[in-house]
């Protein structure tokens, strides 16, 4: 009957309009099915079926039956939803993703299938939860969380659906348990429905979609109340229809239709009752109720008529079996296979040339164990890999310890990134770096903040950060616990996943939780050759899977739950597969085995996640057969889900990640009782021998591979849910030593997979997203060390600065990146931003003598060098242009290549012998034929702009137009459409020095036919290239052609006429120009709103003396030979500067010569000449110091016509070029004279740079303070800079240097043919001042306000021997400071301490001073030789004893506290007779004389310091031999005897203290160590951070360690005992303490007692066998060059290393209570009591200090300035003067004179602190 029914009724319907539905007159007839059941109850003889709601994954075969239905006729499919399963809570914030992926499944598939679903929002239970709290419908916050629940599911469904019931049984919810007198019940429904129905319309305005509610016939006499009080699309109803009184049917439709107010109706449930199985009344009265057009039906449900036919009753019935149903209408592999197997090898090769998809992702990748380095940096915990190569298991027991560095270099592998023009960089986070043991409370923040930096450099890139949680470096202290093996690592890397998704999440868009999970359990657990190293493929590596499955699923789910809505993102899993061809494809069994193949690899994590929650059927079955086959020794133990893990896992990815490298030849095998893939799962792998190998027996290229395989993913995993492959990892290796940069079969490889990725894409309809080439750069390829190199930049990992050098398949990804794929470039016009001219200069009156410009010399001669050296933070103007340079012959090379002609370089070069190793620029860098290589590092600086010159002779190979070459012309249209592409500006020079050599025959710039023959020349130029060139430099530094080309003869054309042709040279130079300009101006400007200028050169020229007159005039006549000889014909009047006019025209007639040697200009060429540059343009190198000199008449000589002599600047650091030295402050002033003396034009500074050697710290030095001289120009003098050009580009051909000296930012080698680039230190220095603009003040440097705790201690300080005199007064003994003062050429000036500041004498003049500072204490020191005259106890001076009693009492009456050292180095030189602190008796007579002075001084003395920097004594006193005693013979062991006899006394002395004293006197008592800062010299290498620890350690920690922490530090005990056994030795040189010792010496202090005055930069150097403590700690340190200077050459002003070496403390030693013992800085000659530079030292050291107390939690208790008084600095004597008062020694009365910092450091004090200005804080007030 049922069968019958649906027959006939889908006829009666297709009459009707069959295909459209059409019933009624209605298209949009709903002939309604569903819902989808599932079995609750299954017994032998029943089942009873009840709605599925999708607690389950959608039933397999779902989609098979959907097409069924459709192709019945059924249109609509009820869709009813389980508010309770989708938010069990009733929150719409804690919804179960799962269930929303299965409802959306659902909705895709009804979709697929051509059904449309009808979406019923409840029908079922309220969630539990939220019945328990509210109650029932009568509930007003019940129906406020149904209308959030309604708003949830609009959002996650409605796209999906568009026709809606809210309820589908209105009288169900009405009724269900409440009083029948609830009107307010109704009334509650109904106003939710009105509020929810708005709320969709709303939402969904677009047409067609409806929505209604569900009633039953029984409530139609509530209808018309219902219509009035809600609102609906359509009527919903349930119908009963009982045959024997079939006659009430249509009525009862009839009386909805009225009383609905002629809504349309949906029959959306009909229940037949007491109707026989033949009767066709049902049928007959429906039908006649269809065909009445009277009423306004618009569908109905066929389940009434049809019977339950279930989904599997369809399936079965019609064919369709389970195992189908399981994978799909055939298997998967099997659908591939056929689709592939019949390709011709010249179709499966055939190369696609088009584009992926816009908005395709390009990636490329690495791997944090693999780059990182930086093992134990930051606190970070031990990783499993670490741990591997500790034990030597890697290649050649290679280790990851450094790797490439990338932890300290950021900025090295963005820039990289940024070259190769990736859009997404995939990176992988190291567990142990964020969670040193695996577990949060673990957490290091410094490991988190290299992520951020990472993350941020990134995305301030426009790079897409792509995060791996985990690839494959487990920390070890997880792994002491069995690792993956352990259940409780699902836990903790659900809690490691959530930290990295609530730190970096903000981010960080894309997630992979794993990558490569497969070799984690194959190679890490199974087989063991990668870490761990666990041999078990029978148990632990199936249990590391199911592991890690169950983790990825949690830490899906966290992210789901928890950051999803607010994030954004997405997360996935990368899996790793080959492509497995069967071996014979005629074998079946074949077949099956290459799909058993991808099922062991893929499916072991693909099914579960993708498919139903489980591993696949095909390898549970092998393992059951395996179990049954070998039950004495089971392969294989594989763990089995629960339904809840099942249901936990399945789903959770956003997208299927794509690993693939290779393919195998798979053929079936009997693996017998084997365990591991192969042996369980019967096949065997193998690989064809005519396919190509590489450098890992793993990879053989193979690329249609991946074609195939991403098309068996899309069948097997993805045909339902549609989510996108990401391909995230594909690549090769190379071996280490073959191959390295021009990496052929890379780019093979690379170009072949990305074609097939293509095919895929485009032709076969894959949703392939992106595409990941690994790798970045070569790594530590885990068990293979650095013996295979994977990465698109070679790293060498011979040098510890691990310089990356892009390699040719760099290059060649760049270029399918910038094509998208491999389409032929189409022809794209490329259009430059116009340069509007701000304003057109005017004419100027001529030069004074001196110009008036000599103000620059009045303004800034006489600064200090304070002043002077004070480095300038700020910005420079935004759209400043930030440029590099370079020029054609230096670079190009070419020389002859494409009929380009010689120019007179190239006859220069190769027909002389004065350059270097005769070189030439024959090739230089080869740009002419690496243009993309150029353009790569461009993009990768940002540079805003490119300068570069054009090769005449490569455009007109003889000089003029007949001869053009278009492919010149062609290469530089390359060149300027490429930059354009990136945004950098061209800015072009037309002439830089290479003239064609055919112009040369002719005389060249001698012959005044050159000017109209260049001018043809630069009017092609301009016609050509100037659409899009909107920058023009004619000619370069004409000043050098005209001098050294014409003039000394030095460069080509080597003219040697120093008297004349410069001259003339000059004045067609200028001529010429003058007519390019007004070419330009005349003919294109309009047109292509470009600016013209011409580049002159500058050195800078200062006055020997800026008070002498002439010397002035000399500096300004200098000035006028250089820069004024061009620019003032062409900025001011048209002619040239009187100073060069009067000057050569006087020598002239001197000379005797009937006219001036100067040509003149006519009026006219004046007017046509003035005012042709739009911008002013300047070369800046260097400065030099100017002094009058009257030059010799003969010969003639435009060098002799200055009259003056140059001399090099003697202060300044020297450059690799002779007579180069860099003078950062010339350049300031020389902006400032431009400005002066040329209007104030606009200025570009278009060449400054500096020839360093490779390592070119000191050319980021150059930049740091050249940079900051222009910034100084621009926002200080309000000079109007508008751009700056660094030089140069590259490593080039560098002139009549050759090669020799090297001014490139980027290191270019010209040993290899291929010149491969290499980025320096100083382009990522460069760029990241091109990013910020300039020199923004960094935070850590802004004024902090606040103030230091209440009881800080402000004191300052002094030393016995540096102050008090009387030197053998009353009794005084001698010291060994006495006698080696009193020793020849020890101390400076034969100074001595005899007299020093007579303090003996002067107790009440220093108390005095001291009151007036306002100090709370005072520190100074005890002369042991005062009070024990030879040492012992046996001899005891009480004179000496009652001077310092007298001193205390003093103090004590002026309220100030004593601080006092017991040894600052001044020890009795009886003492030293016998070996000083060499001999350990030292110990016991330290310890007597201690316990002396705390018996008689103790009562007055709270605060004891037993040492004073026991460093100098031990290596500058019995090392280098500089101080007292000066004991110099034992350099590398003697210093170690001295301070272990140091420690030894100062415990003993402590432990007095504490046990005689200490309960008596309730005193403190330490040490004070003293210690400069060391930072990495440069910040990004780990060598220079591991040196500047060493610095630390050996300086700080030699002491504080033993002290603090029990024994010397590891660092310094390693090294050491190293070399001394390397030296032969039997033994360490530094003694070792025993036990007890160790425990006597540990925790001897009371506080930290810091001397600390500045910072150095450190960096490794070998000192080879030198004996030395230096060499132990192989280290050298320098300064910053922009540091200011003080009176002490060691002493730089640093103060930011203040605060880090107090966090080091606080981090080092526990945090200990410190007082700062001293800190200050020196000043040396002419006396000046305004000493500024020490208010802005104690200024800028002190605020350091409060930032470490307020914000780093610091525990400082104290600050002591150094020093009270100038006074004896030991062996600099008197010379360097350190005091607040100045002491004047003149006087023989030794006056104290107080410095303006008397009064700083006073209101310092009052203010006990920093209040901020604003705050009206009392001590502010004067």
């Amino acid at each position: 009957m049922k069968k019958v029914l649906w027959v006939f009724c889908l006829y009666i319907f297709c009459l009707s309009g069959c295909q459209s539905s059409e019933v009624n007159g209605r298209e949009d007839f709903m002939l309604l099915a569903g819902p989808l059941t599932k079995q609750v109850v299954r017994s032998s003889d029943r089942s009873v079926n009840d709605a599925f709601d999708c607690s389950h994954p959608v039933p397999p075969g779902s989609k098979q039956y959907f097409e069924y239905l459709q192709s019945r006729g059924v249109t609509h499919f009820k869709v009813p939803l389980s508010w309770a399963q989708l938010l069990p809570t009733g929150h719409p914030s804690q919804p179960q993703q799962a269930v929303v992926r299965c409802y959306q499944t659902l909705l895709k598939q009804l979709l697929e299938a051509g059904l449309q679903p009808l979406v019923i929002l409840h029908g079922w239970t309220v969630p539990e939860s939220l019945q328990s709290r509210y109650g029932g419908w009568e509930s007003q916050e019940l129906a406020q969380m149904f209308q959030q629940y309604a708003e949830f599911a609009f959002q996650e469904f409605a796209p999906l659906a568009h026709s809606w019931v809210t309820l589908s049984d209105l009288d169900d919810v009405w009724h269900d348990g409440q009083p029948a007198d609830a009107p307010s019940v109704l009334q509650n429904i109904l106003q939710l429905n009105k509020n929810i129905y708005q709320m969709y319309h709303q939402r969904f305005p677009d047409k067609g979609r409806r929505l209604s509610l569900g009633l039953k016939t029984k409530d139609v006499a509530s209808l018309s109340h219902i219509k009035a009080s809600t609102s609906m699309d359509f009527l919903s109803v349930h119908i009963d229809y009982n045959c024997a009184i079939s006659s009430e049917f249509e009525n009862e439709l009839r009386n909805l239709q009225i009383l609905s107010r002629n809504l349309p109706i949906l029959i959306y449930k009909m229940s037949a009752h007491d109707c026989s199985p033949n009767d066709y009344q049902l049928l007959g009265d429906f039908l006649n109720v269809l065909m009445d057009n009277g009423l306004n039906i618009v569908g109905c449900d066929m389940k009434g008529l049809l019977g339950n036919l279930d989904m599997e009753e369809a399936l079965v019935n019609h064919g369709i079996s389970h195992h189908t149903r399981m994978t799909g209408s055939r298997n998967s592999y099997q659908t591939v296979w056929d689709k592939f197997k019949a390709q011709t090898t010249a179709e499966r090769d055939l190369f696609l040339q088009e584009s992926f998809p816009s908005g395709f992702q390009w990636a490329t990748s690495s791997v944090s164990f693999k780059v990182e380095g930086g093992w134990s940096e930051g606190g970070k915990g031990e990783t499993i890999w670490d741990r591997f190569g500790h034990e030597g298991l890697a290649f050649a027991d290679q280790t990851a310890d450094l790797a490439c560095d990338s932890y300290r270099k950021v900025d090295y592998d963005v820039y990289l990134l940024r070259g190769l023009q990736v859009n997404t960089y995939q990176f992988s986070i190291s567990w142990a770096r964020i969670f040193p043991t695996g577990y949060r409370q673990s957490q290091s923040e410094k490991g988190a903040q290299y992520y951020d930096q990472l993350i941020n450099a990134l995305i301030a890139s426009d790079i897409q950060p792509i995060v791996t949680l985990y690839h494959w470096d487990l920390p070890q202290a997880l792994q002491n616990y069995g690792g993956w093996t352990n259940a409780s690592i699902v836990e903790a890397f659900k809690d490691y996943a959530d930290f990295c998704f609530s730190r970096f999440g903000d981010r960080v868009k894309i997630w992979n939780t794993f990558n490569s999970p497969w070799v984690v359990s194959h190679a890490g657990y199974g087989t063991g050759v990668h870490a761990p190293g666990v041999k078990d493929y029978v148990e632990s590596s199936y249990q590391v899977t199911h592991n890690i499955l169950k983790s990825h699923a949690e830490a899906w789910h966290v992210y789901n739950d928890n950051y999803r809505k607010t994030q954004g993102g997405k997360v996935g899993i990368a899996l790793n597969s080959d492509w497995a061809e069967p071996s014979d494809p005629a074998k079946p069994e074949d077949v099956a085995a290459a799909d058993r193949y991808l099922q062991f690899m893929l499916g072991w994590f693909a099914h579960p996640i993708f498919v139903n929650g489980d591993y696949p059927a095909i390898l549970k079955d092998q393992v059951e057969q395996k179990k049954i086959a070998c039950p004495d020794s089971v392969p294989a133990k594989l763990p089995v889900f629960t339904p809840t893990e099942s249901q936990r896992i399945l789903g959770t990815a956003d997208f299927f990640g794509l690993n693939h490298y290779t393919s195998r030849l798979v053929s079936n095998s009997n693996g017998g009782c084997t365990p591991g893939p192969e042996g369980v799962g019967d096949f065997h792998p193998t690989v064809d021998p005519t396919w190509s190998s590489t450098a890992s027996d793993w990879i053989y290229p193979v690329p249609w591979g991946l074609r195939r395989l991403l098309n068996y993913i899309s069948t097997e995993y993805l045909n339902v849910n549609k989510l996108p492959i990401y391909i995230t990892g594909n690549g090769m290796p190379t071996d280490y030593s073959v191959d390295s940069l021009t990496d052929t079969s890379r780019m093979n490889y690379m170009r072949s997979y990305i074609n097939e990725a293509l095919k895929a894409t485009l032709t076969d309809g894959v949703n392939v997203q992106r595409f990941t080439v690994q790798s970045l750069m070569d790594g530590f390829e885990a068990n293979q060390g650095y013996s295979q190199r994977f990465g698109l930049h070679y790293v060498n990992f011979e040098v510890g600065s691990r310089p990356r050098t892009p390699k040719q398949s760099a290059y060649l990804y760049a270029e399918i990146i910038e094509q998208n794929g491999f389409s032929s470039q189409k022809s794209k016009k490329f259009k430059a931003a116009e340069r509007p001219l701000s304003r057109r200069l005017a004419a100027l009156p001529p030069s004074e003598v001196p110009s008036q410009a000599k103000v620059v010399w009045e303004k800034f001669s006489s600064q200090s060098s304070f002043d002077r050296k004070m480095y300038h933070y700020g910005t420079f103007p935004e759209g400043f242009s930030w440029g590099i340079s370079s020029s054609a012959y230096q670079i190009e090379g070419g020389w002859n290549a494409d009929g380009k002609g010689p120019s007179i370089w190239d006859t220069f070069t190769q027909t002389t012998d004065s350059i270097p190793d005769n070189a030439n620029g024959n090739v230089a860098c080869d740009s002419y034929n690496r243009l993309n290589e150029d353009l790569y590092m461009l993009r990768a600086l940002r540079v805003k702009s490119y300068r570069f010159s054009l090769s005449w002779s490569r455009i007109f190979p003889d000089g003029t137009r007949k001869s053009l070459n278009q492919k010149g012309v062609d290469y530089y249209n390359r060149l300027i459409d490429g930059l354009i592409a990136y945004n950098i500006e061209p800015m072009v020079t037309l002439y830089h020095w290479d003239l064609p050599e055919a112009l040369q025959k002719v005389s060249g710039w001698e012959n005044a036919a050159m000017i109209d023959i260049f001018n043809d020349y630069c009017d092609f130029c301009f016609a050509t290239f100037g659409d899009r060139v909107k920058f023009w430099i004619t000619i370069n530094q004409p000043q050098t052609i005209a001098w050294s080309g014409y003039g000394l003869g030095n460069m080509p054309p080597n003219v040697v006429d120093p008297g004349y042709r410069p001259y003339i040279v000059a004045h067609n130079l200028i001529k010429a120009h003058a007519k390019a300009y007004h070419t330009y101006d005349d003919k294109y400007r309009q047109s292509q709103g470009g600016l013209i200028s011409i580049a002159l050169n500058a050195d800078w020229f200062e006055p020997a003396d800026v008070n002498v007159v002439r010397e002035v005039v000399a500096a300004d006549r200098a000035m006028q030979f250089q820069l004024g000889w061009f620019a003032h014909p062409i900025f001011k009047n048209g002619d040239y500067p009187d100073a060069l006019k009067w000057q050569v025209g006087n020598k002239s007639e001197i000379q005797g010569l009937p006219q001036s040697r100067l040509p003149s200009f006519t009026e006219e060429e004046k007017n046509f000449i003035k005012g042709t540059a739009d911008v002013f343009c300047v070369n800046h190198y260097t400065t030099r110091v100017v002094s009058y000199f009257t030059a010799a008449l003969q010969p003639h000589s435009y060098e002799s016509d200055r009259d003056l002599r140059e001399t090099e600047e003697p202060d300044s650091p020297t450059t690799a070029i002779p007579n180069q030295k860099a003078v950062a402050w010339g350049l300031r002033r020389l902006l400032n004279w431009i400005k002066e003396e040329y209007g104030d034009p606009e200025i570009y500074i278009t060449e400054n740079g500096a020839a360093v050697e490779w390592d070119d710290f000191e050319r980021v030095m150059f930049y740091k303070a050249y940079i900051d001289e222009a910034l100084k120009a621009y926002d200080l003098d309000g000079v109007r800079l508008q751009g700056y050009t660094a030089t140069a580009f590259m490593d080039s051909f560098e002139w009549l240097h050759g090669y020799k000296f090297l001014f490139g930012l980027h290191h270019v080698d010209f040993t290899n043919p291929d010149r491969p680039r290499t980025p320096k230190y100083s382009a990522h220095y460069y760029y990241n001042i091109i990013k910020d603009n300039g020199f923004p003040l960094p935070d850590d440097d802004k004024m902090l306000y606040g103030h230091f705790r209440e009881d800080f201690m402000w004191s300052t300080a002094s030393a016995s021997y540096q102050i008090e005199g009387g030197w053998r007064a009353d009794g005084k003994g001698l010291s060994i400071w006495d006698k080696f003062a009193h020793s020849p050429t020890k101390i400076l000036n034969d100074d001595n301490g005899d007299i020093a500041c007579d303090s003996y004498n002067k107790i009440e003049e220093d108390v005095a001073i001291l009151k007036e500072l306002k100090v709370s204490h005072y520190r100074f020191s005890l002369s042991w030789s005062r009070v024990l005259p030879d040492g012992t106890i046996n001899n005891i001076n009480e004179a000496g004893i009652k001077y310092y009693q007298r001193l205390l009492d003093a103090l004590h009456a002026a309220n100030i506290q004593p601080q006092v050292t017991l040894y600052h180095w001044d020890l009795p030189q009886a003492i030293e007779d016998y070996g000083g602190f060499l001999n350990e008796n030292i110990i016991k007579l330290f310890r007597d004389y201690a316990d002396l002075m705390f018996d008689r001084l103790g009562d007055k003395v709270k605060i004891w310091i037993t040492f004073n920097e026991p460093i100098m004594t031990a290596n500058h006193g019995y090392g280098f031999g500089s101080f007292a005693p000066g004991i110099s013979s034992g350099p590398d062991t003697l210093p170690y005897i001295v301070g272990h006899n140091l420690l030894k006394a100062h415990a003993e002395a402590w432990h007095l203290y504490n046990d005689k004293y200490r309960a008596k006197q309730n005193g403190i008592i330490s040490i004070t160590v003293n210690s400069d800062w060391s930072e990495p010299r440069n910040p990004y290498r780990q060598e220079d951070y591991d040196a500047a620890r060493r610095v630390v350690e050996f300086y700080l920690g030699w002491f504080a360690h033993p002290i603090f922490n029990g024994d010397y530090s590891e660092i310094m005990k390693k090294r050491i005992r190293e070399r001394s056994l390397a030296a032969g030795l039997p033994q360490s040189r530094l003694p070792e303490f025993t036990p007890e010792e160790i425990k006597r010496i540990k925790g001897t202090h009371d506080f930290f007692g810091l001397n600390h005055y500045t910072s150095v930069l450190a960096f490794p150097v070998d000192h080879g066998d030198a004996p030395s403590i230096e060499a132990d700690k192989g280290v050298v340190v320098v300064s910053d060059r922009t540091w200011l200077d003080t009176g002490s050459s060691w002493l730089k002003i640093a103060p930011f290393g203040l605060r880090r070496l107090l966090n080091f403390i606080k981090n080092e030693y526990g945090n200990p209570p410190i007082i700062i013992t001293e800190n200050g800085v020196s000043e040396q000659g002419t006396v000046d009591l305004n000493d500024v530079h020490r208010i802005y030292y104690y200024d800028q050291y002190i605020n350091e200090v409060l930032k470490a107390y307020l914000l780093d939690g610091v525990d400082v208790r104290g600050y002591t300035a150094w020093s009270l008084m100038d006074n004896l600095e030991w062996t600099a004597g008197f010379s360097e003067r350190f005091g607040l008062f100045y002491v004047n020694r003149t006087d023989p009365n030794l006056p104290r004179v107080p410095k303006s910092s008397v009064n700083f450091y006073t209101k310092m004090i009052k203010c006990n602190g920093f209040p901020d200005p604003e705050s009206g804080h009392e001590c502010l007030n004067p």
